[in-house]
């Protein structure tokens, strides 16, 4: 199916907004559900799009996007570049740094880092497995 560029334009838009939805509900749970002392809704929020990414990235090697090519740029760009938050992190890594929390600002940085990779490489290894592919 070939797209114009404006049906692709508007797949990434309605994707955007799915996903910034999507990530305010995601971490507002989280945050009501264990506190906002530290921002593990943003954290919550970066590691399963980082699993959703590396699950994405894996079916597209396996060729499962072949026949719908408005799949990556809706899923990828829109909904997870609207779920996911480098820049809610990193506000929230420094107010916690302003605030004397040195150790919990590193906290965040090394925990955002470890877990978003770790779950982006399952994601990717879990779907390269269902295609019968090989992991990372």
């Amino acid at each position: 199916m070939t797209l114009s560029w404006l049906a692709w334009l508007a797949w990434v838009a309605v994707a955007s907004a799915a996903g910034g939805a999507a990530r305010f509900l995601v971490s507002g749970l989280v945050a009501r559900g264990v506190g906002e002392t530290f921002p593990w809704g943003t954290l919550a929020v970066n590691t399963t799009g980082a699993f959703a990414i590396g699950v994405m990235a894996g079916a597209a090697d396996a060729e499962a996007f072949a026949a719908s090519n408005f799949v990556w740029p809706a899923a990828v760009i829109g909904f997870l570049g609207s779920y996911t938050t480098v820049s809610s992190f990193s506000l929230q890594t420094l107010a916690l740094a302003r605030e004397g929390g040195w150790l919990r600002a590193a906290g965040n940085i090394v925990l955002s880092l470890v877990l978003c990779l770790a779950a982006a490489a399952l994601g990717l290894a879990a779907a390269l497995a269902a295609a019968g592919g090989s992991g990372p």
